[in-house]
């Protein structure tokens, strides 16, 4: 997420940074739960979305990738997002190469996928930003390219647009294997979340889940989860 500043929040990259965190433990539950959502027909490539701008998809699909990597999986995070790209500053990374050029230039996915800080995940940027961006993301050639990543990697995870705002992630739900919904806790209106749930299906798109970012956890819930750990931590010592 971004903070007051505009600047990348230590949030967006809190799985590799902190992997102790309580934050980091959330996303290794997302693992395991992914495995339960779809457990007759695994979900490989796994696009992330939201009804609006700034519910935290990006941080959400970035951070599952990250913990996907430390369970040793192979992963590519892909920006879809072709309108306003995030991944690349998220990673301090230039966005020279990416996702237009191998659609409109027909570069190589060795020109244009890049390895990340975090082991096993490399990064496919969305390039430069062109005019047509639903045009691209629903042609025949970007259909072509999921199944070409599944077979140098064993997750594909995509950061797409918002549902409600523009019609990419629509275009998308249909040619993955599976959609998670980020819903902010604080500023998500019900309705508009129920729209984009409506969209998604209606773009043949499979909902594996919905993420609840932004909840305020009590003083309970934190204690129950220093508990935890500080007695994992003591039985350590004693072994």
């Amino acid at each position: 997420m971004l903070n007051s500043s505009g600047n990348v929040s230590y949030v967006d990259l809190i799985t590799h940074k902190y992997p102790k965190s309580a934050a980091a433990e959330a996303f290794r539950t997302m693992r395991t739960n992914l495995g339960f959502a779809a457990p007759d027909s695994p979900a490989r490539v796994i696009m992330a979305t939201s009804a609006g701008p700034g519910d935290g998809k990006t941080t959400t699909i970035t951070n599952l990738a990250v913990v996907l990597t430390q369970a040793g999986h192979s992963v590519c995070l892909v920006d879809c997002d072709l309108r306003k790209p995030r991944l690349h500053k998220i990673f301090g990374l230039e966005n020279n190469l990416g996702l237009t050029n191998l659609l409109l230039q027909k570069a190589t996915l060795d020109e244009v996928i890049v390895p990340s800080e975090v082991n096993g995940l490399h990064l496919l940027f969305s390039g430069p930003i062109p005019p047509n961006p639903a045009e691209l993301l629903g042609s025949e050639r970007i259909k072509e390219l999921w199944p070409s990543l599944l077979e140098r990697f064993n997750y594909v995870l995509v950061d797409a647009p918002p549902v409600l705002a523009v019609t990419d992630a629509s275009l998308l739900a249909g040619q993955l294997d599976g959609v998670i919904l980020v819903v902010n806790s604080v500023t998500s209106r019900v309705d508009r979340v129920q729209e984009a749930k409506d969209y998604i299906l209606k773009a043949n798109g499979r909902i594996l889940g919905v993420v609840l970012n932004q909840l305020r956890m009590s003083n309970k819930d934190y204690s129950y989860y220093y508990y935890y750990h500080s007695k994992s931590k003591a039985d350590q010592i004693r072994l």
